[in-house]
């Protein structure tokens, strides 16, 4: 896989360098030191990967990813030396294309494991993406009947989200007023955990509705948000509270919408409605049909809206979504649905 750089920090494009070359399947394509030339190497000779930063001179990456993914799109991993100072310009990223987000490495003179491990595994699970891998089909666990009932359920929105998701839930979450608003939502965005608390405080700040990360052992509430927290996968127990796991280990998307989808068909016992949002690969076409499967309403993103149609599209192509819907409409849709719950 050729990767690119483009950071204006010597020691970080070093870094990025080494890291790189240490591996025998990756070979590094260029480097750049703004968002200006890399919009122009990357015309000129489009890499598989970029390692975008996100603060540069004349132009930053938010802009660079904006206008690469227009004119020549590849895949691009945001690199920030602060996640919680950068968070907004990383979401805005994401929204126009980026896949997800990683803090800068650092230095070390031995290049040890423990400093590079969480790069390398990104690029990784990205190159299985882009079928640079030979570990391309996502091998989830799947979902059997529903096993448990509880009374007095409230209505259930789940929703799975990967590239251009921010924007997709922001879209989708501000068209809701707590006012009278009696589901719970659950969100699984793929994005690395280092990154969810900020996108849960930048999700609260764009609703009413109360937005906050999911936490072992809590259970959906109405009128309440809760967002994917860690890279193991959500999952939704027997007795309807929320747990992380790390199986199955087969699956690269970590967490996995299909594992998520898959739990809760399995043990939520009242319909509700399940949202597929913008996202490369097929993570989630499964766990959407389970859904289907067990009489929910299932909806997916519809192309024009989509910053990546893949894992809307795996959806449609095998059955799993009643309805195909550009983002602006879902809202009003669930809500329509909600009201004859």
């Amino acid at each position: 896989m050729r990767i690119a750089i483009v950071n204006d920090t010597l020691m970080a494009v070093e870094t990025m360098r080494r890291i790189v070359k240490k591996q025998p399947n990756y070979k590094l394509a260029w480097v750049a030191y703004d968002g200006v030339e890399a919009v122009g190497k990357c015309a000129a000779d489009t890499p598989d990967l970029i390692l975008m930063d996100v603060l540069m001179p004349r132009m930053d990456g938010v802009e660079a990813t904006k206008r690469i993914m227009s004119q020549s799109p590849c895949a691009i991993l945001m690199v920030t030396a602060s996640i919680n100072r950068y968070a907004a310009q990383v979401f805005e990223a994401i929204g126009y294309g980026a896949l997800d987000a990683i803090n800068t490495p650092v230095w070390s003179y031995d290049f040890s494991p423990e400093n590079n491990y969480g790069l390398l595994q990104k690029i990784a699970t990205i190159a299985r993406l882009l079928g640079k891998s030979s570990r391309q089909q996502l091998l989830c666990s799947t979902a059997s009947a529903p096993s448990h009932n509880l009374n007095q359920l409230p209505p259930l929105i789940v929703i799975g989200a990967s590239t251009g998701g921010p924007r997709a839930l922001t879209t989708i979450l501000s068209q809701f007023s707590q006012q009278n608003f009696q589901a719970a939502i659950l969100i699984v965005q793929h994005l690395d955990a280092q990154f969810a608390p900020s996108l849960a405080n930048w999700l609260n700040e764009q609703t009413s509705l109360s937005v906050r990360l999911a936490s072992v052992g809590c259970l959906p509430e109405p009128g309440k948000v809760l967002v994917a927290g860690t890279n193991h996968h959500l999952m939704m127990r027997p007795n309807l509270t929320l747990d992380y796991s790390q199986e199955p280990v087969d699956c690269f998307y970590r967490p996995s919408v299909d594992v998520f989808f898959s739990s809760v068909a399995r043990h939520w016992t009242n319909k509700g409605i399940g949202i597929l949002l913008t996202g490369m690969g097929g993570d989630g076409a499964r766990g959407l049909s389970l859904l289907r499967q067990a009489g929910w309403h299932t909806i997916a993103q519809d192309e024009k809206t989509c910053v990546v149609y893949g894992m809307p599209k795996a959806a449609v192509d095998l059955g799993a979504a009643i309805e195909v819907l550009p983002v602006e409409a879902i809202a009003s849709t669930c809500v329509k649905y909600l009201s004859i719950y």
